[in-house]
């Protein structure tokens, strides 16, 4: 018996009964040799790490561009939050912990520069409009390994696909998410980002927390708490319903639907946030107009030929970028260069 066996029957034994088993997935696009070690999500877990998307992640924004600052988020330390408050739940509820670290890991794969506003940009000149938990998807399963995508199985890429609502509901229900791990990570990217980015908000003084209404903190004075009160009321709220989904209670909806509100009219739509914002657009507008009448010059590591319209490939050149490539990439284009003198 292998290990990865051992893994799989500690599993069988350990777990929910809702949980999902890495040795009933529904497998992979192209069938694999099981690993002599590792269960399939964990596989999938240590090929979404080892990605160079992944890695990509460090200098992409979360919400403030090219903060000055060491502790402001990126997209990889926001998906590491996400990872480990998911890992938790998961791990409360006897769900499968693995399955929810692989998807958590891999939710913003596909995520532009400049957050938000380089995704707004490509939704509005790519045809056929843009998301990027889509570009995740396409990240994983066509753009990483010289084409040959990440081969993960049915379950990681269904979280990856389905993790994202932006304005809209926040909680899922069985049937849009084919696991309870991926509702779970759904539900911890939210209470991930309406705390860090509360936090980052104050500290770039876009926000003075006098200014933020008193009943946030009703939950907790700080962002530790407030996570900490969170996850424990989607634990127990989850338990409560038998598992029949992963939510929260009614009480705690409304005050995370109230600061997803409050973030979305006083720091991502702000006048402060759309001035730098406007300056990011123009860069990735310019750079998608310059790149489509000269297709020749992307550097993407996927033959042209295998990618279809050059439309597509500048997208995901476009989108693969991090913030201070696409910066460094328009000076080099648009600006003009200083003369080398000897």
């Amino acid at each position: 018996m292998t290990i990865r066996k051992q893994t799989e029957d500690i599993e069988r034994s350990i777990l929910h009964p809702k949980a999902c088993l890495s040795s009933e997935s529904r497998g992979r696009v192209r069938k694999e040799k099981g690993d002599e070690i590792r269960t399939c999500f964990q596989r999938d877990r240590d090929r979404i790490i080892h990605s160079k998307a992944f890695r990509r992640l460090k200098h992409k924004t979360q919400v403030f561009l090219a903060p000055k600052g060491d502790h402001y988020r990126t997209r990889l330390t926001h998906t590491l939050e996400v990872s480990q408050i998911a890992r938790t739940i998961s791990r409360a509820l006897r769900l499968n912990e693995d399955l929810t670290e692989a998807i958590a890991l891999g939710h913003d794969l596909g995520h532009t520069p400049f957050g938000h506003a380089g995704e707004d940009v490509l939704r509005r000149i790519y045809p056929g409009g843009f998301e990027h938990y889509e570009q995740s998807l396409r990240v994983v399963d066509i753009l990483e390994r010289n084409g040959k995508g990440l081969n993960l199985s049915y379950e990681v890429r269904d979280g990856i696909s389905k993790h994202s609502k932006g304005k809209g509901k926040i909680f899922s229900t069985r049937g849009e998410i084919a696991t309870l791990e991926g509702a779970i990570v759904r539900i911890s990217d939210i209470i991930a980002y309406v705390n860090h980015d509360l936090d980052d908000a104050v500290r770039a003084d876009v926000l003075r927390k006098s200014n933020i209404p008193r009943q946030f903190f009703k939950i907790g004075e700080t962002q530790a708490k407030r996570i900490d009160t969170m996850v424990k009321d989607v634990i127990y709220t989850s338990l409560d319903r038998e598992l029949k989904e992963i939510t929260m209670s009614e009480d705690m909806k409304s005050t995370t639907y109230a600061i997803r509100d409050f973030l979305y009219k006083n720091i991502y739509e702000s006048e402060i946030t759309k001035r730098e914002f406007k300056k990011a657009k123009k860069i990735l507008f310019d750079l998608y107009e310059y790149y489509l009448k000269h297709t020749d010059e992307v550097f993407i590591e996927i033959p042209k030929e295998t990618m279809g319209k050059k439309e597509r490939i500048v997208c995901d050149f476009i989108a693969g970028m991090t913030d201070r490539f696409a910066i460094m990439m328009y000076e080099k284009l648009f600006l003009p260069q200083p003369w080398m003198v000897f």
